[in-house]
């Protein structure tokens, strides 16, 4: 007599197994997605981060090609006005090499300002945004099973789980 009753529980835990395990396949599945997805945003983020740095890198040797022109031109200005002290000369052609030298000093300098804030706004290219989403999911994760465990002890038990799940929780 007491064996009619053992055989449903028999049949029904292999549908209770199948869906244990159709349901860890699908977490499975869910958490490979999600950390491929991951994956590709710090990629881009890093990808968007090292193009910044590109960018200053060039400007910054833009910047160092003005300010060595400006030093060409200061050194040809300077020889220019030897010439021009030296005796028997009557010309001041120096000035305009003078002139042209403080432009590109000036060129030299605004690029090299540039350059150095997009470096600092590309360095380091760590990816934030995907180290915070990684945060947020291992947060979601872990909390799940203290809200399940909460929900689930509506017995005695219950106020107890309740009163830890929330200490923990904040």
């Amino acid at each position: 007599m007491s064996v009619p009753p053992e055989s449903p529980p028999a049949q029904e835990q292999p549908e209770s197994t199948q869906n244990i395990a159709a349901a860890i396949g699908e977490v499975s599945e869910r958490a490979t997605v999600l950390i491929r997805e991951e994956i590709e945003l710090a990629k881009a983020e890093v990808t968007e981060k090292a193009r910044k740095l590109m960018r200053g890198a060039i400007v910054g040797a833009a910047a160092g090609v003005f300010v060595l022109s400006a030093l060409v031109f200061a050194l040809v200005g300077c020889a220019w006005l030897l010439y021009y002290y030296l005796p028997g000369s009557t010309f001041a052609y120096f000035w305009g090499f003078f002139a042209m030298a403080v432009i590109l000093l000036v060129l030299g300098v605004l690029a090299g300002l540039v350059a150095a804030r997009a470096v600092k706004k590309g360095s380091p290219p760590v990816p934030h945004m995907a180290i915070e989403e990684a945060r947020k999911i291992r947060e979601t994760v872990s909390a799940g099973p203290e809200g399940a465990g909460t929900a689930a002890g509506a017995g005695p038990a219950g106020p107890s789980q309740g009163g830890a799940g929330a200490g923990v929780s904040t």
